[in-house]
């Protein structure tokens, strides 16, 4: 089953990147560029108050069109970046541009990361964690090649909840409502959303309860761990707030001692 998932999300977001690639780059054409650069390095930095940018080696897990390598790259990081999608890792390094010297971009499973034990200072992830089969083994991964005293920043939502939950899918449909009444896009409508449906029924994260089960599973594997269920409220765009209330996103913090 893992397998067949894992082919089955490299099938889609190959057709999605295109389109998954336009949205970063609209993030990278406006105020989002500098709220996540921001975000990402007030706490990279608060963690690391003696050390450059330069000393410390970030690896950005699931990183898609490449949005917050981008962004790291640019602030002096070290980044290594890996994706399961060939396609995306193309879109990423053309929208990386003349940084693409200073990111190295792999084809990874984020489930089964090909480095050595803690080999980097931070490990992020954006909107990975709830579409893996074993999302559990990932954060094993995670922690294992993370150094100790590194930083673990995921964040992440509840998404597809509304598929295993009644008020979740009221939530939801009453999302789409605001959405059209705003007059805005719908993130959650387009090109082969039945068919993520039918991937998001399948994976176990999706009927989970979140944040919960992620502080739970890092504590586990001995993180000391931090929850901010909050941290839309600050990265999101009004669009984002509209289109995805429901879901709202949260960041987890877990640092290995």
């Amino acid at each position: 089953m893992n397998e067949a998932i894992l082919l089955e999300n490299r099938e889609y977001w190959t057709q999605r990147a295109p389109g998954y690639s336009e949205v970063n780059r609209e993030e990278l054409a406006t105020d989002q560029r500098e709220v996540w650069r921001r975000t990402l390095t007030e706490r990279i930095s608060s963690h690391f108050p003696d050390r450059m940018p330069g000393e410390i080696h970030v690896l950005e897990v699931g990183t898609g069109p490449g949005f917050f390598a981008i962004l790291l790259a640019e602030a002096g990081y070290r980044v290594t970046a890996i994706d399961l999608t060939p396609s995306m890792l193309d879109e990423a390094r053309a929208n990386a541009g003349t940084l693409c010297d200073r990111i190295d971009f792999q084809e990874m499973n984020a489930q089964a990361l090909a480095f050595g034990d803690a080999r980097f200072d931070v490990i992020l992830s954006r909107n990975v964690t709830w579409n893996l089969p074993e999302p559990e083994l990932a954060y094993a991964e995670w922690a294992r090649v993370l150094k100790p005293g590194g930083l673990l920043m995921n964040f992440d939502a509840n998404w597809y909840r509304y598929l295993f939950d009644d008020d979740a899918r009221a939530s939801f449909e009453r999302d789409r409502e605001n959405s059209l009444e705003e007059g805005l896009s719908d993130l959650n409508v387009g090109d082969n959303f039945d068919r993520m449906e039918e991937i998001a029924r399948r994976v176990p994260l999706s009927s989970a309860l979140r944040p919960d089960w992620d502080i739970e599973t890092l504590l586990g594997l001995g993180l000391s761990v931090e929850a901010d269920p909050h941290v839309w409220e600050r990265v999101w765009s009004h669009q984002e707030k509209v289109n995805l209330a429901s879901t709202p996103m949260f960041m987890i913090c877990g640092y290995k001692l």
